[in-house]
């Protein structure tokens, strides 16, 4: 199949799972960036289901290729920031980054976005994986029975994703003015990530901006705290090797840079 044929298989199985989405997709034009977006907002809103090997045989040749065709950033070569060799700062999209493992800011459900095409990093790093990535989180929270509590971490694979592992963790959520436990779990979350990691003896972890955006915790505060628990961390562990504060903002790279130097 070329590219086209494998968006257009794709569309009709997930269509055919999702008969409800049937005269919604019939309002996206037939040219192959718009049929894309129809496949990605299917995959979104498709609940954990079986998946039949021929479909991902087919997912996993398209995100494989598209993965390449984005261009894959070596976690390990990024230069290192001045204040600490093991941290380094890189801006751009997490789901090109190499590493053992890179930081999803999940939800409490842990199942990935759900809305269609969202611009979240939980909608892009599971749009990324494939379906397989919902399908375990979906094994996990089974097993779990409730939701999954703030400042924790879970260890997925990566699927399609350049790096092996996805760390999932649930930050908090600002209402108002920051707290105090605010400000715990948000440490919590970057620590227990770092934890998980070294427990499963991964050398390099690649963090996004944990509760900033949609979950409104300020910028400038949410910089100071992955910093400050992640430099804490790395001086009393070895193991992990390179932490990596990945920013997708002209904003963070800023506040970032402000507080490892370099500019």
């Amino acid at each position: 199949m070329n590219r086209m044929e494998q968006i257009q298989f794709l569309n009709r199985r997930l269509l055919a799972e999702l008969p409800q989405y049937q005269e919604e997709a019939a309002q996206y034009p037939a040219d192959e960036a718009a049929q894309r977006r129809l496949l990605r907002a299917l995959m979104n809103v498709r609940p954990p289901l079986p998946l039949a090997p021929d479909f991902l045989a087919v997912q996993d040749a398209l995100l494989s290729a598209e993965r390449e065709a984005r261009g894959v950033v070596d976690g390990d070569a990024l230069p290192a920031v001045p204040a600490e060799p093991r941290l380094a700062l890189w801006r751009g999209d997490i789901t090109r980054l190499r590493a053992d493992a890179i930081v999803n800011a999940a939800n409490s459900r842990l199942l990935g976005c759900f809305v269609p095409c969202h611009g979240c990093i939980d909608n892009a790093i599971h749009s990324a994986a494939g379906l397989q990535l919902r399908e375990e989180c979906r094994r996990i929270m089974a097993e779990q029975g409730r939701p999954e509590p703030n400042g924790r971490a879970r260890l997925t694979e990566g699927y399609n994703l350049p790096a092996r592992y996805v760390l999932h963790t649930v930050g908090p959520i600002v209402r108002g003015r920051v707290t105090g436990e605010n400000r715990r779990e948000l440490a919590s979350c970057y620590r227990a990530c770092l934890e998980l990691a070294a427990e499963h003896g991964l050398h390099s972890v690649a963090f996004c901006c944990i509760s900033t955006g949609e979950f409104r915790f300020p910028n400038r505060e949410a910089a100071g705290i992955a910093v400050d628990t992640v430099t804490g961390f790395l001086r009393r562990n070895t193991s992990i090797q390179r932490v990596i504060f990945n920013v997708f903002q002209e904003l963070d790279e800023r506040i970032y840079r402000s507080m490892l130097g370099g500019g």
